[in-house]
């Protein structure tokens, strides 16, 4: 199937799939005598795994760990596990951020007790304050997986290149 098909079949953006060929998440496709790139249903699997990691949120650095090890089928899960546990501490942390997140919003928005002219607003007051600024311990990059994989790699737990 054609780059186009294959966009189609997986819901997947054209640029996407070509981004994760540079990335080497998906396999170069065979070429047609036009030069076309020819995918086969393995690429829509892989596409498919590809997609629904990316669903969990999970980085590029992990997905890549994650293929590597579902291409060593005869190896154990350990280190699938360590990954994924380390996904979902990375989660429970976001959770955090994001909790204490809303209740620096909710406070920001109790100033407010009724409307007013922008000039009055309190809200405006503090945020030009720079008071709801202060620091909360949160990371200003909370979407960012530290690490790409947050320090654990499988390949080096086990010795594997």
């Amino acid at each position: 199937m054609k780059i186009g098909d294959l966009a189609t079949a997986t819901a997947t953006q054209v640029e996407t799939i070509r981004f994760y060929e540079r990335e080497g998440l998906i396999p170069a496709p065979a070429r047609t005598a036009a030069n076309y790139r020819s995918y086969d249903e393995s690429h829509v699997e892989r596409l498919a795994f590809i997609r629904k990691c990316r669903s969990l949120d999970m980085a590029l650095d992990e997905v890549r760990d994650l293929l590597r090890l579902r291409d060593e089928p005869r190896s154990g899960c350990g280190d699938v596990n360590l990954l994924l546990d380390a996904h979902i501490e990375h989660v429970a942390q976001r959770v955090a951020e994001l909790t204490a997140l809303k209740q620096d919003l909710m406070a920001l928005r109790s100033r407010c007790h009724g409307p007013s002219a922008n000039a009055d607003c309190q809200i405006l007051k503090e945020l030009s304050s720079g008071a709801a600024a202060r620091d909360t311990g949160r990371s200003t990059n909370a979407r960012q997986h530290p690490g790409g994989v947050h320090g654990i790699n499988p390949q080096r737990s086990t010795g594997r290149r």
